[in-house]
């Protein structure tokens, strides 16, 4: 199983016991540490040795820089310490960064930033004024800058037990809004797709929206509603209520206009048998203001919109005189 590996980057003498601490603090937790005394950077004969050290961070996850009162070993290359290249390339690689400063360093530094054009001035914590330099260029940067305080390793172990803490809860997070983020790309993949679609169908169909307005008509719910009730056994379609008067008209049905629009609600029909009357009571909101038949699907439709109902002729039973 793959581990994170954590880069440990200081001084070797004056930390070596705290760097240790750590080693062992990473290894309880389950990572791999990456210390240079440990022959855990692989050497080659090409490159200085320093060179290796750089290529190895550009490998690991999270480098971890630690900032006492000596400068170290100067690298050949550079115009600053090994230690100090390590923190530049993690940063240049943009690995996850913890810096750490001796609490003497840190508060030495503010007798620094008041003295900084004073060149006599002699300083009990540090041993190269360009430490100084260095912590100055660090806070300067934009990103990647958290610096910690401390005198001892617990101090560096406990404040990166909350910092990884916080890491892996982060990384729960992101892990639900992948799944948030799939579900809307998906939806937004089909959305885009149905709107292609559309449009080509559109294109397909230029010129034939007559046809098209005939299918949607003949499978209008009130067309089957039609056809059930009033036993019509052929296909047809209505697009107006005037198709409809007629259709039911040519069915022996008569436009009963005194109780026209029932509360405004209905179309009401008759046709009379010998033994009964036929009430065909057709909803108004079927239709716009125009007359013109609206599309409903089967969803929206209701058996309110359309109702068939019979009744027996009234009898006159008042006796002449």
């Amino acid at each position: 199983m793959a581990k994170p590996r954590i880069f440990i980057s200081s001084t070797f003498y004056d930390l070596r016991q705290i760097r240790s601490d750590l080693d062992l603090f990473i290894e309880n937790l389950g990572f791999e540490p990456i210390r240079n005394e440990e022959g855990d950077i692989p050497f080659g004969k090409e490159l200085e040795l320093e060179e290796y050290c750089y290529k190895e961070i550009k490998s690991v996850d999270i480098l971890i820089c630690i900032i006492g009162g000596r400068f170290g070993s100067e690298s050949k290359n550079q115009s600053s310490s090994i230690t100090q290249s390590e923190l530049k390339t993690a940063l240049k690689e943009k690995k996850q960064v913890y810096i750490f400063i001796e609490k003497s360093v840190l508060a030495e530094y503010e007798t620094y930033l008041l003295n900084k054009q004073n060149t006599e001035i002699k300083y009990r914590y540090i041993d190269d004024i360009r430490i100084f330099q260095f912590i100055e260029e660090i806070k300067n940067l934009n990103s990647n800058n958290n610096i910690k305080g401390f005198e001892t390793a617990h101090d560096i172990t406990k404040y990166l037990k909350e910092q990884l803490a916080g890491l892996f809860q982060y990384f729960l997070e992101q892990q639900t809004k992948i799944k948030e983020f799939s579900l809307v790309e998906n939806l937004e993949r089909t959305s885009n797709t149905l709107n292609k679609l559309v449009t080509f169908l559109a294109e397909q169909n230029k010129g034939h929206e007559e046809s098209i307005n005939k299918i949607l008509m003949i499978n209008h719910p009130l067309i089957s509603s039609l056809r059930s009730k009033l036993r019509i056994p052929y296909n047809f379609y209505i697009e107006s209520i005037e198709d409809l008067k007629m259709l039911i008209g040519a069915r022996g049905f008569i436009e009963d206009t005194a109780s026209l629009h029932i509360d405004n609600e209905f179309y009401v029909f008759q046709k009379t048998k010998n033994d009964s009357i036929e009430n065909l009571l057709v909803s108004t909101h079927l239709f716009d203001s125009e007359g013109k038949l609206l599309y409903f699907n089967k969803g929206s439709w209701s058996d309110d919109f359309l109702r068939l109902t019979t009744e027996k002729p009234k009898v006159n039973d008042d006796l002449p005189f």
